[in-house]
């Protein structure tokens, strides 16, 4: 027989966006179901770049400390090297106190992190190895999901039914809601090395010669990142690994003695990177968020942070609604369009910005000529442009255009 439970709130997906969800509403005492296809949070090359908009709510939540004991390194700045000259692209010294850097963590400790703060919740329930694949309808509602489980098929009988399961959202399918995709040109190719014997400084970007790699500093390593273009990863493949690792020697020469790390080409990741958004996040007694709603690029790092504002704007929203109407269908629904009209603009404009970053890097790789020293045009941004918009940057990176905090009176006191 098929199991069945029944909920104020299902949740498919136990991504940032999906659990933090569950966490704010089960704080808020909201009965929350949520559903992980996965056994464990475990996954290689997941985002993990902390914004200090999440560390502010980290501390709402009184889990800075928890946070903080997390393996993890800061960067209170963002910085490029083009061509041998360096460039501060992005100073978070300028934000207020105290989160003046963004952090990169594991995302797999900070999901877990969460979720051990959520168990304590008595209306806080997650499944694991719940895979979510379809919504229940009735009279053209959403009432629930259905999901396969090692034990056999699970319906979750729910008020709201919430996509959270990242940009292949099985849930988001069964609405038919299909995302506008905006043509991004690049891919990127994962990979991590050991950190040098001879001290590098940290370096967001490395552009030169008419290539660019990321250098994500992390405990030990660093996460590197080479961009390509978009479908050409089987022209790397076969080139051969000694070509992949002098091509990363020459991009970033400080990393030529620790490419031999990189063994084989099953060292390397391909992320197909993809710029993509709902014009409508719901139906009735439905609603997606995060990556199921708008996939981000890599651009900026700001992909958790998103998905992470989504939820909040989420229970900020439902949590009144359920206390003062209770489960009132269109209050419900009313819900779901708050939360788009809320954050649909913010998304769409740093989706603008990550366009616009991925149009001016693939400017700089595809150099035919390299300027050293740099162009006149050049030396003025660097000099007199660059500095007057720093702290700009430093805001919209760090915090988003809508940054979100948990209003006032929707948490219950901690467990």
């Amino acid at each position: 027989m098929d199991e069945k439970l029944d909920t104020t709130v299902c949740i498919a997906g136990g991504g940032p966006a999906g659990i933090v969800a569950g966490l704010i509403l089960a704080r808020a005492g909201v009965d929350v179901v949520v559903l992980e296809k996965h056994a464990d949070f475990l996954r290689d090359f997941r985002g993990d770049t902390v914004h200090p908009s999440t560390l502010n709510l980290l501390d709402q939540l009184g889990l800075g400390a928890e946070a903080s004991a997390i393996e993890h390194s800061e960067l209170s700045t963002l910085d490029a090297v083009i061509d041998g000259i360096r460039v501060r692209a992005v100073d978070f010294t300028s934000l207020p106190a105290p989160h003046r850097y963004i952090t990169l963590m594991p995302q797999w400790d900070l999901l877990s992190m969460l979720v051990t703060e959520a168990q304590k919740q008595p209306s806080f329930r997650l499944m694991l190895e719940a895979n979510a694949h379809s919504v229940i309808q009735e009279n053209g509602r959403v009432v629930g999901v259905e999901a396969t489980t090692p034990d056999g098929p699970l319906r979750v009988n729910a008020v709201l039914t919430v996509a959270a399961d990242g940009r292949t959202s099985a849930v988001r399918d069964s609405l038919g809601l299909v995302p506008a995709d905006y043509g991004v040109p690049i891919d990127v190719l994962w990979f991590r090395v050991p950190r040098p014997t001879k001290p590098m400084r940290d370096t967001l970007a490395n552009i030169r010669g008419g290539s660019a790699l990321v250098t994500i500093p992390r405990p030990g390593y660093f996460q590197c990142g080479l961009l390509i273009r978009k479908g050409t990863f089987p022209e790397f493949q076969r080139a051969g690994i000694t070509a992949f690792r002098c091509k990363i020697g020459s991009i970033a020469p400080r990393l030529t003695d620790v490419t031999a790390a990189i063994s084989n080409f099953t060292d390397v990741k391909l992320l197909s990177v993809q710029i993509n958004r709902l014009h409508q996040w719901s139906v009735p007694g439905a609603l997606c968020i995060g990556d199921a709603a708008h996939a981000m690029s890599p651009a900026f790092g700001v992909g958790i942070n998103y998905a992470i504002q989504d939820a909040v704007a989420l229970a900020n929203t439902l949590v009144p609604a359920l206390r003062k109407q209770g489960a009132d269908a269109a209050a419900i629904d009313s819900v779901c369009a708050a939360v788009q009209r809320r954050r649909a603009l913010p998304t769409a404009l740093m989706q603008r910005m990550q366009r616009v970053a991925h149009r001016l890097i693939n400017s700089a790789t595809s150099r035919t000529v390299v300027h050293n020293p740099p162009r006149l045009r050049e030396r003025f941004v660097i000099a007199v442009v660059l500095p007057r918009i720093r702290p700009i940057l430093a805001r919209i990176v760090g915090y988003g255009f809508r940054p979100e905090r948990i209003a006032s009176g929707v948490l219950k006191p901690r467990r």
